[in-house]
């Protein structure tokens, strides 16, 4: 798939950038067409964060990643988005991405070991 990252050697997109309106997507894309192509490195498709979205549309990651396989574009992806699953009007898909962007794993006291843990194998800071 010659628009996948190397995600061995580079890492996917933040989850705050939105396409189509949507947090994580464009991440999730990354990650997914990493997994096609087999550069996925230590990173996951169909992981917790992009169920975060999944759940919000009433989608499954293998319905997406079908999508994905087609070789659909991030803006492609939101489209079908758009067009599947539970439907969302523009200021509930703002809303949610809001939600999601301030959200901070570290903060959650259920989540916040956790986060430490896969920050500190990903040696990057947890608190930033």
């Amino acid at each position: 798939m010659s628009n996948a990252k190397d995600l061995s050697n580079t890492a996917p997109a933040s989850p705050r950038i939105r396409t189509g309106g949507y947090a994580i997507l464009a991440r999730m894309a990354d990650k997914g067409r990493a997994d096609i192509a087999g550069t996925l490195g230590e990173f996951h498709f169909d992981c917790p964060l992009h169920n975060m979205l999944f759940g919000f549309k009433g989608v499954k990651g293998a319905d997406v990643r079908k999508e994905l396989e087609s070789g659909a574009t991030n803006d492609e992806i939101a489209a079908w988005l758009d067009a599947h699953g539970t439907p969302k009007t523009e200021e509930e898909k703002k809303t949610w991405s809001d939600e999601i962007e301030a959200y901070r794993p570290y903060d959650n006291p259920e989540k916040k070991e956790w986060f430490i843990e896969v920050c500190g194998e990903a040696g990057v800071d947890p608190q930033t």
